[in-house]
């Protein structure tokens, strides 16, 4: 949970209007330990005021590309949503459990996410590093 970030600047550094519907969508997310699904993120939504489902899509797209929220891969064609490395949330890998289909953050510390000395050989541009461990979660393992 994030109690640092202010959303409303987040939205106006990024040159987005903050409307209701884009602060609420910052909300549950920020506000969620871990990342959730466009589905988690419009029922949590649901339950404090009507919203579209499209709405909900359209301003997921927009707060990731402008850099304010991450879309995370499951390998497959569904995706998780957190929010994106700035001065309140450093970059962290994932842990993916295959068998419910829960994602968690991991401390950043537990697997290190330094590229800076491959971004110095690598000679294109590198926008995103996504490290994302799969497996079985202790749960799904009981």
């Amino acid at each position: 949970m994030c109690v640092q970030c202010d959303y409303e600047t987040m939205l106006r550094r990024a040159k987005l209007d903050p409307t209701e519907n884009r602060l609420r969508v910052l909300e549950v997310i920020g506000n969620n330990s871990y990342p959730l699904s466009a589905g988690d993120i419009f029922q949590t939504l649901q339950r404090s005021g009507a919203i579209n489902r499209v709405t909900v899509y359209r301003i997921l797209d927009l707060l990731v590309a402008h850099g304010l929220v991450d879309r995370i891969s499951t390998g497959g064609r569904s995706a998780y949503y957190g929010m994106a490395p700035n001065e309140h949330h450093l970059p962290h890998p994932h842990f993916y459990c295959k068998r419910c289909g829960q994602m968690e953050c991991l401390p950043p510390e537990s697997l290190p996410l330094a590229s800076d000395a491959f971004r110095k050989t690598f000679p294109g541009r590198i926008d995103k590093v996504e490290v994302r461990v799969d497996g079985i979660c202790k749960n799904c393992m009981r």
